[in-house]
């Protein structure tokens, strides 16, 4: 009996196995922290939530392109103002370049304002003979290596609600107060472009961006007034990982009588946690918001299906987002496939692309990294898969930040493997710096202007 079949309750996720959960040591703590977290304010709203599906039924549609990015994992200790000012500046630089190369409203989703947990390969993580708890993010322990530091704290939900609080107060600021208007963004566009090593590569795009606004003030339309110009949507999402923390922000809507996750506008599943029978598909099912999947090299198409049945059993159009994480050197291999099996069934989902974390290795003493070719070369194969097969690349999910951090290696700048210790500062995975990102998007907007043509292919 699948899932769907089943009655679907705020907390039947607990009757099944929770992977990827840390040991909470006090259980009456977390209990009282739940009773805390169920009666403060939701985080956002059901109403948003049901406009972002709306939204993502275009990308099912072919009529609009997602992007979704931001953090690995978010930090306590990088809150302040200006980083998640960046993040969000470079987030909206890399939409202007693809909505005008898809000729479609791109759908900005960020990894933010509760991307604080991080599944692990093991429970335990052992150095010079002193064996410890994985660190899981900052809302269940701490990075340092320390037998109390990694001890899971309930307390760390709450710091995350706060938090979370605190950073969507900023972006709503900065995506309705003018800090968003089209013609800023543009012009940060073209000041990357002056500056960066590929500028003449993308001055192409960046030029006929601006030919379009001057038509645009031409004929009388005020870039600097217009509503429409100086604000953008933005949405939040998070793997949702931590279910105490999810089912104690779950609201019923008194609109619709429909549970809503209000931790966040749209939340994913990952690829550790995608078990039929598990816990974390079990209590995404029951709401609605819409959800993302993670779609790694070992899954099936018979497996995808039974999950496409279970999470959007109404085959509702931006209900499921599919994000594709194979790796460069099985993508080309391992993802028609599964595209193809949910097209011959008529299945309305978004097909994203996560070049991320099927391309992560470790040089040197043991750190982690990316190289921004494989990013790119993955994208583009992506691009090429559907391309071959009638389908819409809907969507890019990926890992970034605003700084200037050396976390992967190539793009523009043409880090190297020295360069990494410069200002290597995530506390999980390596990320794009800004450059980077904007390379990419850049790059992507080539991709999304020669859709249908063949040439993406690499």
């Amino acid at each position: 009996m699948e899932s769907s079949a089943r009655e679907w309750s705020l907390d039947s996720w607990r009757g099944r196995t929770v992977h990827q959960s840390p040991t909470w040591p006090d259980l009456d703590h977390l209990a009282r922290v739940e009773r805390e977290l169920a009666a403060k304010p939701p985080l956002v709203f059901a109403g948003e939530a049901r406009r972002l599906q709306q939204h993502l039924s275009d990308v099912a549609n072919r009529r609009a392109f997602l992007l979704q990015a931001g953090d690995c994992a978010e930090s306590f200790e990088e809150a302040s103002a200006n980083a998640i000012r960046d993040k969000l500046k470079v987030i909206l630089q890399m939409a202007v370049a693809l909505t005008y190369a898809a000729g479609v409203p791109v759908i900005k989703v960020g990894r933010i304002a509760g991307q604080f947990a991080k599944p692990r390969s093991e429970d335990f993580e052992e150095r010079d003979g002193v064996r410890l708890a994985s660190f899981r993010g900052h809302i269940v322990n701490s990075d340092e290596f320390t037998e109390s530091a990694r001890r899971p704290d309930p307390e760390r939900l709450l710091a995350a609600y706060h938090q979370s609080v605190a950073t969507l107060n900023l972006l709503r600021a900065f995506t309705t107060g003018g800090f968003a208007a089209l013609s800023r963004v543009h012009t940060w566009n073209q000041e990357f472009v002056a500056s960066s090593p590929e500028g003449q590569r993308y001055a192409v795009v960046a030029d006929e961006i601006e030919r379009a606004l001057a038509f645009m003030r031409a004929c009388g339309i005020d870039l600097h007034d217009d509503a429409a110009l100086q604000g953008v949507d933005f949405y939040t999402s998070h793997e949702a990982l931590i279910l105490p923390y999810e089912q104690a922000l779950t609201r019923q809507d008194s609109l619709t009588g429909e549970w809503y996750d209000c931790s966040a506008h749209l939340l994913w599943i990952g690829d550790r946690t995608r078990q039929l029978d598990g816990a974390h598909v079990e209590f995404l099912r029951g709401v609605a918001n819409p959800v993302g999947l993670k779609v790694g090299p070992t899954t099936t198409a018979d497996e995808l299906r039974r999950l496409a049945d279970v999470l959007n059993p109404d085959n509702a159009p931006g209900r499921l987002t599919l994000i594709s994480r194979m790796g460069v050197s099985r993508i080309s291999d391992l993802l028609p496939p599964l595209v193809t099996a949910l097209r011959d069934d008529g299945r309305h989902v978004v097909w994203a692309c996560d070049p991320m974390h099927g391309n992560t290795f470790r040089v040197g003493g043991g750190q982690k990294t990316r190289h921004f070719d494989d990013v790119l070369a993955e994208t583009a194969r992506f691009f090429a898969v559907h391309e071959s097969l009638g389908t819409w690349p809907g969507g890019l999910h990926i890992e970034l930040t605003g700084g200037d951090v050396t976390e992967c290696l190539g793009g523009g700048a043409r880090l190297n493997e020295e360069d990494l210790e410069l200002n290597y500062t995530t506390i999980c995975d390596p990320r794009l710096n800004a450059t980077q990102s904007l390379d990419l998007a850049f790059h992507v907007a080539e991709f999304l202007q020669s859709y249908g043509t063949g040439a993406t292919s690499l």
